[in-house]
């Protein structure tokens, strides 16, 4: 079944991982993007386009040097590389790795993947739906070194793209020319990266049947069970999360968010046997559990990210949450750091 595209993104928990080995702080980069300083701890949060995008170009002003694709790559070895890059080193060849690839990235953001094969060469590119800008190019830099590399691993051979095309200026791009192994176009009219079939058809040595329909059905089925859950009502409140922090999430901001009028989301949470009040509840209460959980966070903070006024306030409403106090609940988990 064709998942419908949506303005929908997500930020995996591999590369926030790896960003801070190359030493880019996750909470510097989304202050910079403007988003909640908490939406790295919940990988699950949906992104719009726009809010993707912006992360991607704060860590690239964030970073040291222009080629920080490739140092976030190196870093997956240390941090856990994503499922799709680790299911693909199991796949028959690199042209079935790919495929795996691209499957799994199109479950997870609104990207809309093309292909092109004629004579003899295989292309791909991307494009975005519901974007109002361009790709930032650190996100096109590392979606195009991660094929490169996986078809390095899964073969065992120094595999080079026959051409890259980006629409930028070049701009201190010399190290990724070497990377790749061929030259890079610029100034083009689709970002794009090329390989030659024969390439494509390399053996993978590691292929194990077994292990790839393990991992592949774990996925999907964590993807699966993701979408069946994905109802209004679970868009709401992640969008209520995302709004929290910088004041009190109001029905006509997230309305606008998830790209319908106020009326239609208030028709649609009624449908749903539910009231705006009762999410945001809801979802205040399980923001609220899962930034005590973390230890780091003291009761000043989490009250404001939650876009409570006061901490008495937070404390009102947790002990009619939970029954007892922020500081009673941590304690009975053996956490008593932060109160």
């Amino acid at each position: 079944m064709t998942r419908p595209i949506t303005d929908r993104c997500s930020f995996p928990s591999t590369l926030w991982r790896a960003m801070r080995v190359v030493g880019i702080d996750p909470a510097a980069v989304l202050h910079m993007a403007g988003l909640p300083g908490s939406v790295h701890l919940d990988p699950a949060t949906s992104l719009s386009t726009s809010q993707y995008f912006a992360i991607w170009k704060a860590i690239k002003a964030l970073a040291s040097e222009p080629c920080i694709a490739l140092k976030i790559i190196k870093a997956g070895d240390s941090t856990g590389q994503q499922p799709g890059f680790l299911a693909g080193l199991y796949a028959a060849n690199f042209r079935d790795a790919i495929s795996r690839l691209l499957h799994f990235k199109s479950m997870v953001t609104s990207e809309k993947i093309w292909t092109k094969e004629e004579q003899g060469q295989w292309s791909m590119g991307r494009d975005w739906p519901f974007a109002t800008e361009p790709e930032p190019s650190l996100c096109i830099d590392l979606a195009f070194a991660f094929m490169v590399e996986l078809g390095r691993r899964g073969t065992g051979r120094r595999v080079t793209p026959i051409r890259v095309q980006y629409t930028r200026d070049r701009a201190g791009d010399e190290g990724l020319e070497i990377y790749y192994g061929c030259k890079v176009h610029f100034g083009a009219r689709h970002n794009s990266i090329t390989f030659a079939n024969e390439d494509l058809d390399i053996p993978f040595p590691g292929h194990s049947p077994e292990f790839l329909e393990l991992v592949t059905r774990s996925v999907l089925d964590a993807f699966a069970k993701l979408a069946g859950e994905d109802t209004v009502v679970d868009r709401v409140k992640s969008a209520m999360k995302r709004a929290m922090a910088t004041g009190r999430p109001e029905a006509a901001a997230i309305a606008s968010e998830l790209g319908m009028s106020e009326r239609t989301l208030q028709r649609r949470i009624t449908a749903e046997a539910s009231s705006y009040r009762a999410l945001l509840i809801e979802a205040r209460r399980e923001r609220g559990l899962e930034l005590l959980r973390n230890p780091s966070f003291d009761i000043n903070a989490i009250t404001s990210m939650l876009g409570y006024e006061s901490p008495t306030s937070f404390y009102r409403a947790f002990k009619e949450w939970e029954g007892v106090s922020p500081g009673e609940w941590r304690l009975q988990r053996g956490m008593d750091r932060g109160i």
